[in-house]
């Protein structure tokens, strides 16, 4: 997971997409399935929420 997280935030940091776009990167560099490109993407976002 971590080279993802890696990957997504070397992304973010580009800006080359909003991060909401991000899912066919990932299929694209890892040869990832919509579905599990989707997975991670969503990990990784809720790993950016701060607790209340």
């Amino acid at each position: 997971m971590d080279e993802y997280f890696k990957y997504l935030e070397d992304l973010r940091q580009s800006g080359v997409t909003n991060m909401f776009g991000a899912t066919p990167y990932l299929m694209g560099e890892f040869g990832l399935s919509k579905y599990e490109a989707r997975d991670i993407l969503s990990q990784w976002m809720k790993s950016y929420e701060r607790p209340n």
